[in-house]
């Protein structure tokens, strides 16, 4: 784990894993943490997986405590972005991934909401392919793959878009 600006703790899996109920226990009392932040993790869980992991993160949030998550998002209407980013996609240097599933801003909503979040989406393409956006403070929470900050969207062509929401409990 590193120590990042503005109060944030960056770590890995093998030092806080979303899974494993005993390194939680071991940091962290339940209610107690403001915020966290998950980008492009979810998609390598399996549902199940999923929402265990946001069970475990709505325990140890406080009252009014976020998780912001962002993931690849199912409804891009750019076939070569669905390519890269599905279940066994690739990527475009023909790496493949390891994702579990495909979210939309719909099913990532309805896991959150089964595990007792409230959600505030920010980013997300809807059913007809149109880019739904709010604003969002980078300070709470930097998402990098989003319309503002990936490189790739340039000339007001969106490339490289992820699901940004708030999870709050």
């Amino acid at each position: 784990a590193t120590q990042l600006g503005n109060g944030w703790i960056s770590t890995d899996r093998e030092f806080l894993d979303l899974l494993n109920p005993a390194d939680w226990q071991r940091f962290f009392q339940p209610n107690t943490i403001a915020a966290m932040l998950a980008e492009h993790v979810w998609e390598h869980l399996t549902l199940e997986q999923g929402l265990l992991a946001a069970r475990t993160c709505h325990t140890y949030l406080r009252p009014g405590g976020y998780l912001r998550l962002a993931v690849p998002d199912g409804f891009h209407p750019d076939p070569e972005y669905i390519g890269w980013i599905k279940v066994g996609g690739r990527s475009p240097m023909q790496l493949a991934n390891d994702h579990k599933v495909l979210y939309t801003y719909k099913s990532l909503s309805d896991l959150l909401t089964s595990a007792g979040f409230q959600v505030k989406l920010y980013e997300y393409f809807d059913e007809n392919g149109i880019f739904q956006y709010q604003p969002w403070d980078p300070k709470a929470g930097m998402i990098r793959r989003s319309r503002s900050f990936d490189k790739r969207n340039r000339g007001g062509r969106l490339v490289f878009t992820s699901i940004i929401l708030d999870a709050i409990k």
